[in-house]
């Protein structure tokens, strides 16, 4: 059987790299203009060039977004080079039945690198299997048409605007969006035809950027992935929490999994499951799949094959080392994004030199008059929660919630009574800061909620952490993960004796960016628990899909906001859990 499957992954191989290579050719033309004119000259009267080989820019961002769409292996995209390169192998063929267009050798070379392109699609078919949105046709042809009109009037106005024609007078708001239109889908004008209008020729370049956005628009609209699955249901949940009753002593991050917009794929068996969320076509998982680890391959399996079957591209964020071992035996790379820090209750001490700094500060914010108060969610009375959800929301910071691998999303939900919150009072009882712990399995805590009044001392965070770990015993705790310290190992072995340049100088560059984002700041503060360091990993199947992982990693997680319709309009799955 994996025989058979080579020739048609040679064949999709092929035809993808014939567009990369047309592609990085009309670029070329673009700015060579010697080969620019001798593509287009080749393209006239008795010559003809391969299929797709025009030279220009426009021409080279249509190619090299058709590359993309086939090396996703949209199906789509297949049909769309078949549709085009069919006719143009058939019209290519007649034409050398005349002699005069037969005697050119670069013609035959026209002809077969066509003919092969189209017998790579033919014989590739069965790898062009991601489907697209069922909406995607009538969203292009909105795209088209809105796209279109906007254009063309906003090409109307550049052209009103910089007109230098001597009978500009004579020439009418019509004629110029006339002239807009034809250049912006002709990219180019019969300038005869309109003796009114005279363009710099910088306007008529913008035009034509416009019209390559346009073209791209149209085409992404007509090749997305499908974005919307199916949110976790109650009975997913449900079942999901079945699972973590029984195995959720093994992944601190487990609890996070009933993240509502994730959705989930379950083993034959139903004893794992893999949570998940489509992040701008990345199927993003996070932590260890849920459930027994004998089961976790048969829900890998499912979820890789949707993934493929959508042309999503599979990650992991945060998984273990146990998990990343199974998922690498399906064929992912692992990078070690950094290391959990858990603290084992029965190990913690304040005693000693190494925690003298620690203990002062514990102690300063201790005579300041700060107590903490240490509840279960289901044993606060509605009232209280909800003001604690109210100061909560009022300190957040910005107003995007952040969090997707490491935190829940919801505070105060009355399916997560288990939850643990921690209140800290300044002296005259008022509430200065909250913290909320998440279950990790029926004796430990996972970290997922920190808030705190931004006019508070300094150090409240470090007490109320301290405190929860000196009296865990009154309920019932034994485990606390804390913050995850993203390349915390370059910290800690960049700031030894010996280290190398190339150590050193990555640990220059991410204390650098520590300014903007915590990542130092986080080791730093995780580091003076004195905790057990465990190593988290990112899973992905190819190094070239690490930059666009990124990215929806940060969406996911609420760094980076992307644009499109306004949150009303969107989906209210959510809503129904509240």
């Amino acid at each position: 059987m994996g025989d058979a499957r080579i020739a048609p992954r040679r064949a999709a191989a092929f035809a993808v790299w014939y567009l990369r290579a047309v592609a990085f050719v009309n670029f070329l033309s673009a700015v060579w203009v010697s080969l620019g004119q001798d593509v287009r000259r080749h393209n006239q009267e008795n010559f003809f060039t391969p299929y797709l080989l025009t030279a220009g820019f426009a021409s080279g961002v249509f190619t090299a977004f058709l590359a993309i769409t086939m090396r996703r292996r949209k199906r789509a995209a297949w049909i769309l080079n078949l549709a085009l390169g069919g006719p143009f192998l058939g019209l290519f063929a007649f034409a050398m039945a005349f002699p005069e267009i037969r005697q050119y050798p670069q013609n035959w070379i026209s002809l077969v690198l066509t003919a092969a392109f189209v017998a790579a699609l033919v014989v590739g078919r069965t790898e062009f299997y991601a489907k697209g949105d069922r909406a995607n046709p009538r969203l292009a042809g909105a795209v088209a048409l809105g796209g279109t009109l906007a254009c063309s009037l906003l090409a109307a106005v550049l052209v009103t605007v910089t007109n230098q024609a001597a009978h500009a007078a004579r020439s009418t708001f019509l004629e110029r969006w006339h002239y807009g239109t034809l250049r912006l889908v002709s990219v180019a004008a019969d300038e005869s035809r309109f003796p009114g209008v005279e363009t710099p020729n910088w306007v008529n370049v913008a035009i034509n950027v416009l019209s390559t956005a346009l073209v791209l628009a149209v085409l992404y609209a007509a090749f997305r992935s499908r974005r919307v699955v199916d949110p976790l249901t109650e009975d997913d949940e449900k079942r999901l929490r079945v699972l973590l009753e029984r195995q959720g002593e093994r992944d601190s991050l487990g609890y996070f999994a009933l993240r509502r917009e994730k959705s989930v794929v379950w083993s034959p068996t139903g004893k794992a499951a893999v949570a998940y969320r489509v992040v701008g076509g990345v199927s993003l998982a996070s932590g260890d799949p849920i459930g027994d680890p004998e089961a976790w391959p048969g829900a890998i399996e499912p979820w890789l094959a949707e993934a493929r079957a959508h042309g999503w591209i599979p990650a992991v964020m945060g998984a273990g080392e146990e998990a990343g071992t199974v998922y690498a035996r399906h064929g992912l790379d692992a990078l070690e994004l950094g290391d959990e820090a858990l603290v084992e209750v029965a190990d913690f001490t304040l005693e000693g030199r190494a925690m003298r700094t620690v203990r002062q500060a514990y102690n300063r914010v201790k005579r300041a008059g700060y107590t903490v108060r240490v509840r279960r969610h289901e044993d606060i009375q509605a009232d209280e929660l909800a003001y604690l959800l109210e100061r909560a929301d009022d300190w957040r910071d910005g107003a995007t919630e952040r969090g997707f691998s490491m935190a829940l999303g919801r505070l105060g939900d009355p399916e997560d009574g288990r939850c643990v919150m921690l209140e800290c009072l300044d002296a005259e009882g008022r509430l200065r800061a909250v913290l909320s712990f998440v279950p990790w399995g029926p004796h430990g805590l996972s970290l997922d909620l920190m808030r705190r009044d931004r006019d508070s001392d300094n150090g409240l965070m470090e007490f109320m952490v301290i405190e929860l770990l000196r009296r865990a015993g009154e309920i019932q705790v034994t485990q606390v993960s804390l913050n995850f310290a993203m390349f915390r190992s370059v910290f800690e072995r960049g700031a030894r004796l010996g280290a190398g340049p190339v150590l050193r100088l990555w640990r220059s560059l991410l204390s650098f960016f520590s300014r903007w984002w915590q990542i130092e700041s986080l080791y730093r503060a995780n580091a003076k628990y004195r905790p057990i360091w465990e190593p988290r990993f990112l899973l992905f199947e190819k190094s070239a899909d690490l930059p666009r992982i990124g990215i929806a990693a940060a969406r996911a997680e609420g760094f980076l906001e992307a644009p499109g319709l306004p949150k009303w309009l969107h989906r209210k799955h959510l809503e129904t859990h509240r």
